[in-house]
Order: C-alpha cells, then sequence, then structure tokens
C-alpha cells in the first residue's frame, strides 16, 4: 500500500513538474510574441522602401495587448514618408517601448512633411519610452529655402508627445530636424536622457527640447547644438528639472517667449543646473513679449553653469517685439520673481554679462545673484539692470547693477 502512495506521489509530482514547464514555454512564447520586430511587418532597412505602414501595424499590435510590449527597429536605414501618429486613446497597452538601433530617414523633398506639423506624433498616450535610435529630418533643404525668403512651408517637428504622461526618451540622437526636434505639450512626468541633438547652428526654428503646458519634466546628461534654443520652456510649464546638458551652437536654455497672448499660463518651479555653453547666442535667458499679459515666472534657480564665450551669458528681457509687429510702445505683463543665479562662472562674448531689462510696469523682484563671475576679454564684464529689484551675495564679477 505504501508503494502505490509512493508511486503515486512520484507521478503527481512529474506531472507538476511537466505542467509548470509547459506553462513557462507557453510564458515565455507570450512574452515573446509581445516583441514586435518592425522587418517581420515588411519594413525595408535598404533606406528607399517606405516603411510607415510597418510602424502603423507594429503600434495597432502593441495597443492591442495587455502586456507590455517592444516595437523593435534593427540595424539599418529605414525610410518613414509619412507622418506617423500614434494615438493612445484606445490603447489597452500601458507599457509600449520603441527600441531602436537603426535610422530613421526623413524624405528628401522637405515638402512631403513640411505642412504635417509633426513626423512622429505620440497623442494621449500613458507608458511609452523610446530607447535609442536615430531620427533624421533631412531639413538642410527647407532651412535654405527659408534662408532665401521663398515660400516654403513651416517644417515637421521630429518627436512630439502631447496630453501624454510617464513618458521616458533615452539614448536618442535627432539629427537635421526641420523645426523642433522633441517637443513635450500637455505632459506629465517626464524623463530625458543621454540624448543628443545635432543641426547647424543656421537652421532656424530648430529648438533641441522644447517643453510647454507639462509639468514633472526631468532632462538629463544630454547634448544639444542646434539653430536655436538648445531647450524651450513654454508658458504652463512647472516642475521642470534640467541638469548636465551640454548647450552649443544654439540660443541657449530660455523660458519664453512668454505673454503672446493676454491669458496665459505662467512658468514655475525650473532648476538648471550644471550645464555648459559653448558659443552660444544666450546662455540663460527669461524672454517676454513687450504687450499685456497675466502671465508670471517665479521659482527658478539657475546653478552651476559654465560660460564659454556666451554671447549673454544672463539676460532677462522683456522688451521682445520681433519684426516690431504687434507690440511697438506697449510693456510686458509677464511678472517676474525669484529668480536665482548661483555658481555661474566662464567668458561672455559681449562686454555686457548680466543684463536685466525688466518691464517698466511689473518689475523684476527678489533677483538674486551668488558668486557669478563673468570676464570679457580676461577683463571683469559689465551689467545693466533696468527696473529690476534685486540682492547679491559672494563674489561677485561684474559689479552689481542693482
Amino acid at each position: 500500500m505504501k508503494t502505490k502512495v509512493k508511486v503515486t506521489s512520484f507521478l503527481t509530482h512529474i506531472l507538476r513538474v511537466v505542467l509548470f514547464t509547459l506553462f513557462l514555454v507557453v510564458n515565455q512564447q507570450l512574452v515573446e510574441a509581445n516583441d514586435i520586430n518592425l522587418v517581420s511587418l515588411g519594413a525595408k532597412s535598404d533606406g528607399l522602401t517606405d516603411s510607415s505602414s510597418a510602424f502603423t501595424s507594429a503600434w495597432n499590435i502593441a495597443c492591442e495587448s495587455l502586456n507590455p510590449s517592444k516595437i523593435l527597429v534593427p540595424q539599418g536605414r529605414y525610410l518613414v514618408n509619412s507622418a506617423l501618429v500614434f494615438n493612445g486613446r484606445n490603447c489597452k497597452n500601458k507599457a509600449i517601448s520603441f527600441v531602436i538601433s537603426g535610422t530613421l530617414v526623413a524624405p528628401a523633398d522637405f515638402q512631403v512633411l513640411g505642412n504635417a506639423g509633426t513626423w512622429f506624433s505620440f497623442d494621449d498616450v500613458t507608458g511609452v519610452s523610446i530607447s535609442g535610435g536615430v531620427f533624421d529630418g533631412q531639413g538642410a533643404g527647407l532651412w535654405a529655402c527659408k534662408r532665401f525668403g521663398k515660400t516654403c512651408p513651416p517644417g515637421a517637428t521630429t518627436i512630439r508627445f502631447s496630453n501624454s504622461m510617464n513618458i521616458v526618451v533615452n539614448g536618442l540622437t535627432s539629427l537635421n530636424s526641420q523645426l523642433y526636434h522633441i517637443d513635450f505639450d500637455g505632459c506629465k512626468e517626464v524623463k530625458v536622457e543621454g540624448v543628443k541633438v545635432s543641426a547647424s547652428g543656421a537652421s532656424p526654428n530648430t529648438d533641441g527640447i522644447h517643453v510647454q503646458q507639462s509639468t514633472g519634466v526631468t532632462i538629463m546628461n544630454s547634448k544639444i547644438g542646434t539653430g536655436d534654443d538648445c531647450v524651450s520652456i513654454g508658458a504652463g510649464t512647472s516642475n521642470l528639472w534640467i541638469e548636465n546638458i551640454d548647450c552649443g551652437p544654439g540660443h541657449g536654455i530660455s523660458i519664453g517667449s512668454l505673454g503672446k497672448e493676454l491669458n496665459e499660463p505662467g512658468v514655475v518651479n525650473v532648476t538648471v543646473k550644471s550645464c555648459t555653453f559653448v558659443g552660444t547666442e544666450n546662455g540663460v535667458r527669461i524672454k517676454s513679449w513687450g504687450r499685456p499679459s497675466n502671465g508670471f515666472v517665479r521659482n527658478v534657480l539657475f546653478q552651476c553653469l559654465t560660460m564659454v564665450n556666451a554671447q549673454n551669458p544672463i539676460i532677462i528681457n522683456q522688451n521682445y517685439c520681433p519684426k516690431e509687429k504687434g507690440c511697438p510702445g506697449q510693456v510686458s505683463g509677464v511678472r517676474i520673481s525669484d529668480v536665482t543665479y548661483q555658481d555661474i562662472h566662464g567668458t561672455s562674448g559681449t562686454p555686457i554679462a548680466v543684463k536685466f531689462d525688466c518691464s517698466s510696469e511689473y518689475h523684476c523682484t527678489n533677483i538674486k545673484v551668488e558668486d557669478v563671475v563673468l570676464t570679457y576679454r580676461d577683463k571683469p564684464a559689465g551689467s545693466s539692470c533696468i527696473n529690476t529689484v534685486g540682492s547679491t551675495l559672494g563674489s561677485i564679477e561684474p559689479n552689481s547693477c542693482f
């Protein structure tokens, strides 16, 4: 009797092992089924065949899955002729990652995407990540068109996330975007790290990373060289952290331009830390239109920054009025307060390294300058303050103009 019990127990154990092994195999197959290879959906790595439909198919497959999914783009060059929209409204999946080893190439003819607005658009998505890869916008033709004053389309932003949350962009390279390289609009909880942005210093409106109407965005450990702001910060941005950015060429890191509209949300709680600016048009800038607005900027920290021949290392300009249209003679309504400049060193490309040109109606208040040493041609640079109330602490060059 005991022998039968032992045999039965042994067979039961074997059956459990077999069933468990089958479970592992089936589960592994399910996991592997969520690795969606773009090539298996018809994409060609020859740089000549349009792979747009493969991206759309991959997104649709991933959205139908309840399990985390990877969209894999192997090495090679993949032509993407269409403006792609990845919509998350009806997406079941909240963990879709693009793992890109290859290069995605926009059409050489800028007219194809020039009026599309965005090349890769992510709308209302949650939990999307993009790792690696090169996005080549081939924007040089459009830049030339704009420089020669011809009738040109506005161009397409390379990657845009709108009304999205829990987004990660890591190790991505954006080359020669027609318009903005990466744009976050209306997003929550975003992390950008290890990104490289590269475009000619003469490329118009090619902001490296633009953030607006967003909260909880972190941008770290990235190198940005382009023809406009390395990072531009628009209205409605809060809790933004920028750290360890190499900027240049470009227009620096800018809050603004703000105040173009009368009713506009403010910018609050911004930290820019441990960044280097080489040959840029500006270092750190706050810019607002010279016209009525109820916007504001407050609680901003610029800390541990290095300037190397930056044209305007520290600047607030509240009299922005491009082409002198829509604002001549008007006064900026944007209120700027509680801005700290701390531990900023290096060289200025102009004699005036610190320039505060604030609103005559709403003066800049509680501006703090601490341990700022900037030189021009091996001599102390100058400073200029208009309608500014502030204080200094520690070593200050140029001398305070408060």
